[in-house]
């Protein structure tokens, strides 16, 4: 199950290479977030198609896209068609060759855990484009440094919430069931991944890394802070804040503050007038 907004191009190469897996899924569901340019799809023919399905969703308040909703959504919708195992990845994420198949066999050995997969964040493509060829895929393997990184065979266990991210991840229906799912009060960008980890640890559920899971994060630019962001993880934080007593994201709170756009006040995160001169142009960033 993969949540989109645009990035088409990335949709459709991640259902190319999800159609050349060790183990397709029995489902191939996107959550389309007010876009109705996603259609379904097939990518294959006979035994080796793998179809396209698509559930949709609106904006949420304020014009935020919907993230915790949409992926809350379409793990809902594979419940009910019989799904035993949920993979959730990022729509800019390319499925490794065995990652459908590591999740599957790690879930269903160890169902009370949600399960997480390395992840390497690509380089611009080349001319030609990424490979499109499992082993082509492989060579391209260095997963991002900040998080775990077992190797295929390896699994790690985790007790840290904050390295918990929802780029690619596996759970079984029951223990999302007693989960609940991501906090849909969370509107737009960033803070619902942590809220989720935390919430787990506090029912019980273990947080796992499977080295076998790999994925690939293709390139586009990004903002390093998000600055068009910031409403987003003002909100977002003050409800992080709300239920767990501390503010998220403090790297880009502080230098958002170092840009002169937000203030610190009463131990909260509020929004500043920039002034003239302040320098609002993003960074741009491949992490």
């Amino acid at each position: 199950m993969t949540i989109a907004n645009g990035r088409h191009d990335h949709l459709a190469a991640q259902h190319r290479l999800l159609a050349r897996g060790s183990v397709l899924p029995d489902t191939y569901l996107a959550v389309a977030m007010d876009d109705p340019g996603i259609v379904e799809d097939r990518v294959g023919a006979g035994t080796g198609a793998l179809a396209r399905d698509v559930v949709r969703i609106e904006r949420g308040r304020e014009g935020a896209l919907p993230l915790a909703a949409a992926r809350n959504l379409g793990v809902r919708t594979a419940l009910e068609r019989g799904a035993d195992v949920v993979v959730l990845l990022d729509v800019d994420c390319l499925a490794g060759h065995h990652l459908v198949e590591a999740y599957a066999e790690v879930v269903t050995a160890r169902p009370r855990w949600i399960w997480s997969g390395p992840v390497t964040y690509l380089p611009p493509a080349p001319p030609d484009g990424y490979p499109e060829d499992p082993a082509g895929l492989a060579t391209w393997d260095d997963p991002h440094p900040a998080r775990p990184q077992p190797e295929p065979g390896e699994l790690v266990h985790s007790t840290d919430p904050d390295l918990f991210w929802s780029l690619s991840f596996a759970v079984a229906a029951s223990t999302w069931r007693h989960l609940g799912g991501f906090c849909e009060d969370y509107v737009g960008y960033g803070g619902e991944d942590t809220d989720l980890a935390r919430t787990a640890l506090a029912l019980g559920i273990g947080l796992g890394w499977v080295g076998g899971a790999r994925a690939f994060h293709q390139h586009h630019p990004v903002s390093s802070p998000p600055v068009e962001h910031l409403d987003d993880i003002l909100r977002n934080g003050r409800l992080f804040h709300e239920r767990w007593g501390e503010w998220p994201m403090a790297g880009w709170l502080e230098e958002f503050e170092r840009r002169g756009l937000v203030r610190r006040v009463n131990g909260h995160w509020e929004r500043e007038t920039p002034s003239p001169t302040s320098s609002l142009a993003p960074k741009e960033s491949t992490t």
